[in-house]
């Protein structure tokens, strides 16, 4: 404990001495521990942060449990260790993972880069269009005035809607770390379908689309399952780039389970995964395309497992496949 702590050992291993060392944000956690243990109440393994003098930080993990004599004797038994190495290699490994999550979101969106431009395009397209028609309106003698407030409200309408476009875009093209938030995943989905949509009907694929309206809140980061939701989407329309005897169609669901979760699915009507692929498709570099890298499925349960959830992929009683994944609704504190 003297060589973990790094203090004198000349100094009594007690609160005294130690809690001054704690990390201020772990303060509270740790003194609520101490607190527990005179009372003569076990405290399950936790982890905890030290501050250095020199400004490192060391991370501890810690556990007690209280054995009541029939003496009266009250005995406090506790286990500390530094996993200050294994806290960093699990920052290491996740800023990795995060690097790697927004490389293939970038190459998803690469792969629609003709259907975001014309979806930029479009409104812009509009606004030039009433705008020389409001010059045309105001141009006449008497001037058309209700015409051109009529012509100028589409030039904002096409404005807002190329400005929204632009929002979306940035947000997923955006590198952040992993963030938490109280978030509805049909609002995440649709977000999705709007930037996907022009580019599965260039590719003659129908979409349909069943949220459900009573779908409880999840806990995640709203990115990153914006990452897989598109992910499932281009894979599945990837699935059907081969069909031509059948209707292309993806279809995109969001259902909750009584079980305290809910399921986002993508199905296609595309030729589909033999059983012993199922799980092969998740693995890194495994893919059946012929361009195809293989990481954003694998990528995707990664994300999908970071979230407590899971990601899975099922045949159709049809053709094609469903791929789904499910998540954890949040609890009442937003947790």
């Amino acid at each position: 404990m003297y060589r973990i702590w790094e203090i004198d050992p000349s100094l009594p291993l007690g609160p005294n001495n130690l809690m001054p060392m704690v990390h201020p944000d772990d303060a509270a956690m740790v003194q609520g521990r101490v607190d527990r243990m005179r009372q003569g109440l076990d405290n399950p393994e936790n982890e905890e942060r030290i501050l250095m003098p020199d400004g490192r930080i060391k991370w501890m993990s810690n556990s007690t449990l209280v054995f009541h004599h029939e003496d009266g004797r009250v005995e406090c038994v506790g286990v500390s260790q530094d996993i200050t190495k294994r806290r960093l290699a699990e920052q290491a490994s996740e800023k990795l993972r995060s690097e790697l999550a927004h490389v293939t979101r970038v190459l998803s969106l690469g792969e629609l880069a003709a259907s975001i431009a014309h979806e930029v395009n479009q409104p812009l397209s509009g606004i030039i269009t009433n705008a020389n028609t409001c010059l045309r309106m105001l141009a006449t003698d008497p001037p058309n005035i209700e015409g051109a407030i009529r012509t100028a409200e589409r030039s904002v309408r096409d404005g807002n809607r190329a400005a929204e476009v632009i929002k979306r875009l940035r947000s997923l093209y955006r590198k952040q770390d992993f963030a938490l938030e109280l978030l509805d995943l049909n609002d995440a989905a649709r977000e999705v379908i709007a930037i996907c949509a022009h580019d599965l009907q260039r590719r003659r694929i129908a979409m349909t689309v069943d949220l459900d309206n009573e779908l409880p809140h999840v806990t995640g980061d709203r990115i990153q399952l914006q990452q897989v939701i598109l992910n499932l989407v281009l894979n599945a329309a990837d699935a059907l780039s081969a069909v031509d005897d059948r209707p292309r169609q993806i279809s995109i669901l969001s259902v909750q389970h009584q079980t305290g979760r809910v399921q986002l699915m993508v199905r296609d009507t595309g030729t589909g995964i033999a059983k012993e692929d199922r799980e092969r498709i998740f693995e890194p570099f495994h893919t059946t395309k012929p361009h195809g890298m293989g990481i954003g499925l694998s990528v995707s349960r990664s994300i999908i497992d970071r979230h407590k959830g899971k990601l899975w992929a099922m045949s159709n009683e049809g053709p094609g496949t469903t791929l789904v994944f499910s998540l954890p609704v949040a609890s009442k504190d937003g947790a």
